[in-house]
């Protein structure tokens, strides 16, 4: 059985953003405010995972008129709500895959 992946810690992603900023010469003290709201997007919709895996994609609900019936989970429209505003805040920091730093890998061995 193949061993899953474990999702970076918010302090691995805030270091990493952080770092790919330091690499392109941008100073954190005018973008703390962006990577504050980033973290709190980040917080939030891994609470809203947490839900959708927990209660599923569909929860039981009662109707106006007293009758139980199935709906979306909200949230799963509010994990979608939060991953757009990271990504947002994403391309206002310049972030984009296309120009993050690969990590160098400890130990290992130069040519």
């Amino acid at each position: 059985m193949a061993k899953r992946a474990r999702k970076p810690t918010a302090a691995q992603v805030r270091r990493s953003l952080e770092q790919q900023l330091t690499d392109r010469g941008a100073g954190l003290e005018c973008y703390q405010s962006l990577l504050d709201d980033y973290m709190f997007y980040f917080a939030q919709e891994r609470k809203m995972q947490a839900d959708i895996k927990h209660r599923g994609m569909m929860v039981e609900s009662i109707s106006a008129q007293g009758k139980p019936y199935e709906r979306e989970n909200p949230s799963v429209k509010a994990a979608a709500m939060y991953n757009k505003q990271k990504l947002q805040i994403l391309k206002e920091l310049g972030l984009t895959t296309g120009n993050c730093r690969i990590p160098e890998e400890d130990g290992g061995d130069d040519l």
